[in-house]
């Protein structure tokens, strides 16, 4: 017989035992290792923490707790979290009777519950989906346990009328299009965002001096955010206005950015130096040319001073512009979680973003329906992006970028995506329609004309293909098949026209370039092509 029960003062020894036993000395959170800090925890009001009681030996052999206050305050938004059973009490149901107390405990102090869950083994996402939460995001290498990062499942669950106060038709950038339908679905939702595909991402200009929040400048800060965040897009558990005393017990600090003496902007952020993870949770700003520079100056004070893995944060789910800005900067969507901030009368979607500064290395993974389809949407961003920095060296060398900044560069490269073809594979053939233009970075393909033309021509690596049917519309005129081996950046004709429409300065260098290519070929080919009948130009 087991029963579940609020923590008392003597059960802390009781606790510290169990997370020992069931981490060894690999648990994130030391607070629960040390008999005055779960003493804390057992009396502070922002934390539900229970056990499982042995009825026959009277011995604790579980806990778990809720921390009421994981979003910012009045938020009404808890984690739970923290749960353990002592090996020796595994395969009785335990985690699940805890999970039912739980959300019977705080079910009236909360209107969104959510998990981090471990997804190396299935246990703790079974349970949670089992009772009533809702997979809505996967947080690629977010847990550390000793030296080893995991995977995590976020899942979400709703009390009260959270739903009912949810601000509909969110503006979300594409690239958040794919997880936002998954997400809303899976609570039950109707799924209703706006893609905006026309939010520009702050512009990166200005000469920034960059200093951190000091108690001097505290008072100066506040008197800024309370005039500038009428309309908040980033949100976390803390705010400037809680006080320099305690953003400094959290661990939290601020970022300032200043123009001469004019402050600029600030970004506040948490580290968690044992998770080996950074939070942003707040951004002010009187000038938006200074949020790409502080957020330069993050990540790289997160990469060379910190050691941190990953960086994450919440983005108002109405914030396209800021959603663009951080995509530019290496982060992309890992969970959607409708309802999730309270602001001022309702209640709104947030994305939560990453930006990994380890390698996506491949760890244990155990999923269950129905988050397989959330965390293969995620990986496969992550998957696409890893290969970016390669990408984008390799086809640095190529004809088509030639005129392009580092910068331009970049921008172009995040629109294309790999492929690889062998030898006498068939990449497109006479008639075949065109939707994407083939930057070779490696080997070498025969063109064949229709018929009985014959062999037109050879391109090799640091050439394109299909670019006369990518910049007229038209179907392919010829045939190409694969003579050495081909790894190339696809660039689709969508990505083409929507890159040209946000940057023009682009856009003239690439138009150029496409043009210039396509001559070249044009006059090798009359020299070396085999006789063939009328026809009309050829790739």
């Amino acid at each position: 017989m087991i029963e579940i029960r609020p923590a008392i003062e003597a059960d802390a020894p009781a606790i510290e035992g169990i997370f020992r036993a069931t981490y060894g000395e690999d648990y994130m959170y030391p607070d629960f290792y040390e008999e005055g800090l779960l003493k804390k925890l057992i009396y502070g009001d922002d934390t539900v923490l229970l056990v499982a009681v042995d009825g026959g030996s009277n011995e604790v052999v579980g806990t778990a707790s809720v921390v009421l206050e994981s979003g910012a305050w009045a938020d009404l938004v808890g984690e739970f979290g923290r749960l353990a059973v002592h090996p020796k009490a595994w395969g009785r149901g335990i985690g699940a009777r805890l999970l039912e107390a739980r959300v019977e405990a705080a079910q009236d102090r909360l209107h969104v519950g959510f998990m981090e869950v471990r997804v190396a083994h299935p246990y703790s996402l079974a349970n949670g989906l089992e009772h009533g939460f809702a997979a809505v995001g996967f947080l690629p290498l977010k847990l550390l346990f000793g030296e080893r990062r995991e995977h995590g499942g976020f899942l979400v669950r709703y009390f009260g009328n959270a739903l009912e106060l949810r601000r509909n038709h969110p503006r979300i950038v594409p690239e958040a299009y794919p997880l936002a339908v998954a997400a809303m679905r899976q609570v039950g939702l109707d799924p209703d965002p706006i893609v905006d595909e026309d939010s520009l991402p702050y512009p990166c200009g200005g000469e920034y001096s960059l200093r951190e929040l000091t108690s001097r400048g505290y008072s100066r800060l506040l008197r800024i955010e309370r005039g500038r965040l009428h309309h908040r897009e980033i949100f976390g558990p803390l705010r400037l206005h809680y006080g320099f005393f305690r953003l400094r017990t959290e661990h939290s600090q601020y970022l300032l950015a200043y123009r001469g003496e004019h402050l600029a902007a600030a970004v506040g952020y948490t580290h968690h130096a044992l998770e080996q993870n950074v939070r942003v949770f707040e951004l002010i700003c009187m000038d938006d040319e200074a949020t790409p520079c502080l957020l330069r100056e993050l990540d790289r004070r997160c990469a060379e001073e910190l050691d941190v893995a990953t960086i994450e944060v919440d983005v108002s789910a109405h914030a396209p512009r800021m959603q663009r800005t951080l995509i530019e900067h290496g982060y992309l969507p890992t969970a959607y979680i409708p309802a999730f901030a309270f602001h001022e009368v309702e209640r709104l979607d947030v994305v939560k973003m990453q930006r990994l500064l380890v390698p996506l290395e491949e760890v244990p993974l155990s999923l269950v329906p129905p988050s397989e389809g959330v965390a293969r949407i995620v990986l496969d961003a992550f998957e696409q992006r890893e290969g970016l920095p390669r990408l984008g060296r390799a086809i640095g060398s190529n004809r088509l970028f030639q005129g392009l900044t580092e910068e331009q560069q970049r921008r172009l490269a995040v629109h294309c995506t790999p492929a690889v073809f062998d030898v006498g594979e068939r990449i497109f053939g006479v008639g075949d329609p065109c939707a994407e233009t083939y930057l070779l970075l490696e080997g070498a393909v025969e063109v064949r004309g229709p018929g009985s033309d014959g062999v037109i021509g050879v391109v090799e690596a640091g050439e394109c293909l299909g670019e006369v049917s990518l910049l007229a519309g038209t179907p392919h005129s010829a045939e190409v098949v694969v003579l050495r081996g081909v790894r190339a950046a696809v660039l689709t004709r969508g990505a083409v026209s929507e890159l040209v429409r946000q940057r023009p300065d682009i856009g003239v260098v690439l138009y150029r370039n496409l043009a210039r290519g396509l001559g070249e070929k044009l006059r090798r080919t009359e020299l070396n092509r085999v006789p063939r009948g009328e026809g009309g130009p050829r790739e």
